[in-house]
């Protein structure tokens, strides 16, 4: 009996992995799936790396709706013009346009099967430094409020979304056992607020309900803010009514991030000033904590230039380092920094179960999305900020950080 040509196809074999058609077909869609895979990653490496910088924010958001473009419609225009038979692409390759073409897939293959699962995997296996113990409480603004404060800002559509933690914020203690601390300073406490984001949404309620679980923590030995206050100019005003029910027994430090950068951010500086906070900007400033001498200085870079002058500062005594980003860590182990506070990445906003965040606006793309690091000598810990301009989190909590020095 004669099998019908349908039946025949998948029979046949296929010279190049002599298999049966149909296998090397799976083979081709799986190869052509892993290198789409790879090449969104390494789009989205580049964007991240790009993000980082003190680009305008018209340019960063034209190119990342390009990114987008690309990353998605890409595969789809390439399917239709080139098929979806990698392998046959890279080994037939011939002319100029074609190796390039060709070493591109290999470079998109190499980042699906290679280096994306290795960093996956490191980031999984990453552990709380020694020395530093965390325990976390959540609080439920919406429960405490009795209704959702969506506000009014022009993305409160998104903060209806599904699944969105943007009013549930993570009340984040740290330990921290360091040989060298100060007898004087043990129980030391540092509290850290980061990227509020003033938008409108989450609205004016959702902030007031934040700063009064701050007050019942207890009063913090130092307030410290790292940058991204607001997001448009109306909502300067939300800076001191918002802010100033804190309170601090020794003193209180601030600094702008790269969101404050596009707006009136002499404004922002007068409003904490008008608060006692002092504003340390590309500065220092030596102060006395129990008796003894901290360092506490700040890193607005590289949005704000020149960076810190450290030629004059003491060499004795625990440095704290506030920037805004945690890409300045390279600067901060050169400069014999202790403790170094950032917030900017925001965890990524959106993280994927198992596989982690996604878009990160650092050079160093997720290796710093959040958490706490130990790179000697210097602690870091990347808050993932109260908001966001972008008002949705996935599987990525807002977060608040109150430190406790502890000598060990």
């Amino acid at each position: 009996m004669r099998l019908p040509v349908s039946l025949k196809s998948f029979t046949r074999l296929d010279p190049l992995f002599d298999t049966p058609m149909s296998l090397s077909l799976v083979l081709q869609f799986l190869l052509f799936a892993l290198a789409v895979f790879g090449h969104a990653c390494l789009l989205m490496v580049m964007l991240n790396v790009v993000y980082s910088q003190p680009y305008h924010k018209k340019f960063l958001s034209a190119l990342r709706a390009l990114a987008g473009l690309v990353i998605w419609g890409g595969p789809i225009a390439f399917a239709y013009f080139q098929g979806i038979d990698v392998l046959a692409m890279i080994r037939n390759a011939a002319l100029p346009g074609e190796y390039l073409l060709a070493g591109y897939l290999v470079l998109a293959l190499v980042m699906a099967c290679v280096l994306f699962p290795i960093a996956t995997i490191r980031r999984r296996m990453r552990r709380l430094p020694v020395g530093v113990h965390e325990v976390t409480t959540i609080l439920d603004v919406v429960k405490e409020l009795g209704n959702p404060p969506w506000g009014d800002g022009p993305k409160m559509r998104m903060a209806r979304r599904p699944l969105n933690d943007i009013f549930h914020v993570d009340f984040t203690t740290l330990t921290i056992t360091r040989p060298d601390l100060p007898a004087e300073w043990d129980g030391l406490t540092l509290l850290q607020l980061s990227d509020l984001h003033f938008f409108g949404t989450p609205s004016r309620e959702f902030f007031d309900c934040v700063v009064r679980r701050c007050l019942s923590d207890g009063v913090p030995d130092l307030l410290m803010i790292t940058g991204d206050i607001v997001d448009d100019d109306p909502y300067l005003a939300w800076i001191e009514p918002i802010l100033a029910p804190l309170r601090w027994k020794i003193g209180a430090f601030a600094i702008l991030g790269n969101h404050d950068w596009w707006q009136d951010f002499d404004t922002v500086r007068q409003n904490f000033r008008n608060l006692g906070i002092h504003v340390v900007s590309n500065s220092w400033e030596q102060i006395d904590v129990r008796g003894r001498p901290m360092t506490v200085i700040g890193h607005e870079g590289p949005w704000f230039r020149p960076a810190p002058d450290l030629s004059k500062c003491p060499a004795e005594g625990f440095r704290v380092l506030l920037s805004h980003t945690p890409d300045n860590i390279r600067w901060a182990k050169r400069n014999g920094v202790s403790l170094m506070l950032s917030g900017h990445n925001h965890g990524g906003q959106i993280r994927v179960p198992f596989f982690g965040s996604i878009f990160v606006p650092s050079k160093y793309s997720r290796r710093y999305d959040e958490g706490t690091f130990f790179e000697s000598p210097t602690f870091l810990h990347v808050n993932r900020g109260l908001s966001g301009k972008a008002p949705y989190r996935l599987f990525c909590r807002p977060q608040v950080t109150r430190l406790i020095l502890k000598r060990g």
